[in-house]
């Protein structure tokens, strides 16, 4: 099985990366491969409402950047995390436009029934409002999503190696990673198909 982790952070091999390699380390020992996908330091468009992904097959995004090439790993993956930075309490810039579009681009298709979580890296306060604001893409596209023993929020600052301080934090992305790892294995082993993927129905509150 495998994991495609989406390292949402301006600094390759920050916070972030080194979080996401802690969780790496844990599912390793439940045979389980990641794949650490950086959206980089380019500029990262926002979502426009085109709606002309729903046009292509499969489904893709009219911009043709780092959206769509994390799109095209996501079809090997039957788990995903996505990490980022705080940014004044929320999602980083250009991980949000990330997340805007790689989920709206067909996220539903691929990810509904797929085991998928979020973390973030903080350096004082803004933690759980970022996390939650990562969670919201997840339970709109019907993933299932393993928890952890608090929310998987890890602290550091300049250093990478910063985050190895925080010794609960390093904790809870161990128990998140090993809940990861079964929860994808129940998947798989399921002799139950999953529900079927309903039409939203779409209701404007102004009428």
């Amino acid at each position: 099985m495998h994991v495609l982790a989406i390292n949402g952070s301006p600094n390759a091999k920050g916070c972030c990366y080194t979080a996401l390699k802690i969780i790496e380390e844990e599912l390793q020992k439940h045979s389980i491969d990641m794949t650490i996908f950086h959206i980089g330091t380019q500029p990262v468009r926002g979502c426009n409402g085109c709606r002309q992904c729903a046009k292509k097959d499969p489904m893709a995004c009219i911009y043709d950047d780092v959206v769509n090439q994390a799109t095209a790993l996501s079809a090997q993956a039957e788990g995903f995390i996505f990490a980022s930075p705080v940014h004044f309490s929320g999602v980083a810039g250009a991980m949000k436009s990330f997340m805007d579009r790689f989920f709206f681009s067909g996220g539903a298709g691929r990810l509904a029934h797929k085991a998928g979580m979020s973390i973030v890296s903080v350096r004082r306060s803004g933690g759980s409002a970022t996390f939650d604001q990562l969670n919201h893409y997840l339970h709109y596209s019907q993933m299932v999503i393993p928890s952890s023993q608090y929310w998987n929020i890890i602290h550091g600052h300049a250093n990478a190696n910063d985050v190895y301080e925080d010794k609960e934090g390093v904790q809870i992305l161990q128990v998140a990673a090993r809940n990861l790892a079964w929860t994808m294995q129940l998947i798989a082993e399921s002799k139950t198909a999953p529900p079927a993927i309903e039409p939203p129905l779409r209701t404007n509150f102004i009428r």
